[in-house]
């Protein structure tokens, strides 16, 4: 590459040599220069955003343990503390599959709740995002539809044990538990 010097007395960075007739040569090497497209500033924007969404899947991931984990032991502290009342249904003949039924209902709508909670700082948050620095958010039925459906899995799968626990109390021992 070839440039014609306009000044004496400017220095040039880079491999550059004076050439008797007035001209700079400028040694270019392999890694002097790079060129980037459209394609390439999109494709580490799509790469960053999906680093961002698996760390943020994980973040959630363990959120949901965390919360499933709560809801089971507050399920197991509620049937130690109900102990004479399981009891007494199943003297009066309550069987097995409506003691597991009760407490399936009370850890969903334990859940539920929680999901509920979850939903009103969804649309909040959001709508404070939006307020103060005047980027739109979305926030779309199926993502309201799915949020609530998860509350629902993890209230049933975290307590699923509780509830077959409760349903296993043998009435007699039950009902002399104080």
């Amino acid at each position: 590459m070839f440039g014609q010097l306009v000044e004496t007395g400017h220095f040039y960075l880079g491999n550059a040599e004076l050439l008797p007739t007035g001209f700079i040569q400028f040694q270019i090497g392999a890694d002097d220069f790079t060129i980037l497209t459209q394609q390439d500033f999109l494709d580490t924007a799509a790469t960053i955003t999906g680093v961002l969404t698996i760390f943020l899947g994980g973040i959630a991931a363990i959120s949901l343990l965390v919360g499933g984990i709560g809801i089971m032991n507050i399920m197991l502290a509620s049937v130690t503390e109900r102990t004479r009342e399981i009891g007494i249904r199943r003297a009066i003949g309550a069987r097995r599959i409506q003691i597991v039924g009760q407490f399936l209902v009370e850890t969903v709508v334990l859940s539920m709740t929680g999901g509920l909670v979850g939903i009103c700082l969804g649309f909040f948050i959001p709508w404070l995002i939006t307020l103060i620095a005047g980027m739109p958010t979305v926030i779309t039925t199926l993502s309201v539809i799915l949020s609530l459906a998860i509350s629902m899995a993890i209230g049933i799968i975290f307590g699923l044990y509780p509830a077959v626990r409760a349903a296993r109390l043998d009435p007699i021992q039950a009902l002399r538990h104080e």
